[in-house]
């Protein structure tokens, strides 16, 4: 089997927080398509070395930081690419076309107006996703889940699950509610761990499929302008949801945890094989704490989830 081609692709923030995006030229493979920046890898580099030559000769920047993004392998008819994407957190100079091509700073929630190459649907998700994503856990009544909450604001949490199976549909309904303005106004996103159905009661971001509900569908069970995330453990979740197009994916037990302790932990090897495999992106779960997310962005991580380190 022939080997993918390797392209290194860089996400590039400006002190506003816009996104750079260069449009492919006209009459080549893709063209007139919007992507990231980037280029192919030559023999013996390193990802990251293609990413700052690539970005000095197209834009004339010097990187001078980043981090692993997501890597993305697709399979175009005739050939496989392999995107490693890389956020840039250091540069210098000021970004201009070189080579001639349309360049552009985009606030990451217009994203949508633009057309990208169908390789680059998920390393779009990537980018306009935090680093960190709150599940909440025991509170003793409505107004210590919302001091909790919002303390987790006041930090900078900007993507929560609201989990509570222990509350009756209405309960949760009442709690989701109250939950949406603090979440909005901080510019946060609510996740309801509910049955989809809810979002007809409560206009939330999105839903997170538990394990069980994953298994259930078929075809993706929310509209497109709502965000779909699953909890998977294994590479048959994991496909299962890449095939009703989720958007993105909890990944667990990765380490061992005291709320599931006789879980079977992954480990970090084969949280790296499967976050390799997935076409997604991925937050690592389970026994996770702030200290860890160096390693999981090395490992292809999207950033991390749980409930310790953001709701007690």
């Amino acid at each position: 089997m022939p080997q993918p081609t390797l392209v290194a692709a860089a996400a590039i923030f400006n002190e506003k927080g816009q996104l750079l995006i260069a449009r492919r030229p006209a009459g080549i493979d893709q063209g007139g398509l919007w992507e990231l920046p980037g280029g192919k890898l030559t023999p013996y580099e390193t990802g990251f070395q293609a990413l700052r030559r690539e970005i000095r000769e197209e834009l004339g920047i010097e990187v001078i930081k980043a981090r692993p993004l997501i890597r993305i392998k697709h399979n175009y008819p005739g050939k496989t690419v392999l995107l490693d994407v890389w956020k840039v957190l250091v540069f210098t100079g000021e970004a201009w076309g070189k080579e001639g091509q349309p360049i552009r700073w985009v606030a990451v929630d217009d994203l949508v107006n633009y057309t990208f190459p169908a390789a680059n649907q998920s390393i779009i998700k990537a980018v306009q996703l935090p680093e960190d994503y709150l599940i909440t856990g025991e509170f003793t009544d409505t107004d210590d889940a919302l001091a909790r909450l919002n303390r987790a604001l006041e930090r900078g949490i900007k993507l929560v699950q609201l989990r509570a199976h222990h509350l009756d549909a209405d309960a949760y309904r009442s709690l989701a509610q109250a939950f949406l303005a603090p979440c909005h106004k901080a510019g946060a996103r609510l996740m309801l761990n509910a049955d989809p159905t809810m979002l007809k009661h409560v206009d939330a971001d999105g839903i997170h499929l538990t394990a069980a509900r994953l298994a259930k569908y078929d075809q993706r069970p929310v509209p497109v302008d709502k965000w779909l995330a699953a909890s998977c453990h294994d590479v048959a979740s994991i496909t299962q949801a890449e095939n009703i197009h989720a958007d993105f994916i909890t990944l667990s037990p990765v380490l061992a945890t005291p709320s599931h302790p006789a879980a079977k932990c992954l480990g970090w090897c084969d949280f790296n094989a499967l976050t390799d495999a997935s076409r997604l992106p991925v937050y690592a779960l389970g026994g996770m704490d702030l200290k860890q997310r160096d390693r999981v962005f090395g490992l292809g991580g999207q950033g991390l989830a749980g409930i310790t380190q953001y709701w007690s």
